[in-house]
């Protein structure tokens, strides 16, 4: 089990942030994307560092199967930490150098070369580096289909540029889902056979004091370190 999740969390941030390698050379910097929006995204921009406590659902078929929680930390240009505290602790940290996951559980350092995992860099890659959501977005939409979790939030389909093929397959697609305050609330991202991840957010906190050294990981010494692509999403052991 824990493998398709995984596979579907790498899919996901894949789709989000690699997408930006096929967009065209035209700057579109607001195109398309609604004012609700555009005040999110210039909210969120002009923060060089961002504190929130997050929730992590992972379902299956409609299912709830897996939640994690915790708080994640973003530092511009392109670092983040993201502390799991349950169901239990692990560590994902993306140093700009490398991307690491830890689980003090098992002892274990996993680690490969930021510049080799643009899957990394989080759903929401705008955070971190300074990518506009018409560079994410080929197409923004009110999603009037589906209901957002929070009351008299808004909630919004974004096409991801380059999530689909000339053959005809479907669109990759996210929901975003914001406050009436213009905070990012959550991200839904559906996968194929069933699966969905969900991010939900709360207490966001703009400039907050984080030390650099937040972003750099040192290995404790008992720790073995495993080079190549992370084996699995934090947290999903079973």
């Amino acid at each position: 089990m824990r493998g398709r999740f995984w596979s579907g969390f790498l899919a996901a941030t894949l789709a989000l942030c690699g997408a930006a390698a096929v967009l065209p050379v035209v700057n579109r910097a607001t195109e398309g994307i609604p004012p609700k929006l555009a005040a999110l995204e210039a909210r969120y921009q002009k923060a060089a560092t961002l504190q929130a406590t997050f929730l992590e659902r992972y379902s299956e078929n409609g299912k709830q199967v897996r939640v994690e929680a915790g708080t994640a930390y973003f530092l511009r240009p392109g670092k983040m930490r993201w502390e799991y505290e349950q169901p239990e602790k692990s560590l994902f940290l993306v140093d700009g150098k490398y991307v690491w996951f830890y689980a003090p559980a098992d002892h274990t350092a996993t680690r490969m070369p930021a510049k080799k995992s643009e899957d990394w860099r989080t759903p929401i890659a705008f955070l971190t580096t300074g990518m506009k959501l018409s560079r994410l977005c080929s197409n923004v939409e009110p999603a009037q289909d589906a209901k957002p979790e929070g009351a008299g939030n808004a909630l919004y389909r974004c096409t991801l540029w380059g999530a689909g093929n000339e053959r005809g397959e479907r669109q990759q697609t996210v929901l975003l889902e914001v406050t009436p305050q213009n905070d990012l609330a959550g991200i839904v991202v559906p996968q194929g056979a069933g699966m969905q991840i969900e991010f939900e957010f709360k207490n966001w906190q703009w400039n907050p004091a984080l030390p650099k050294t937040m972003f750099t990981f040192e290995p404790p010494p008992t720790a073995v370190i495993v080079n190549g692509v992370l084996p699995e999403a934090p947290g999903m052991r079973q």
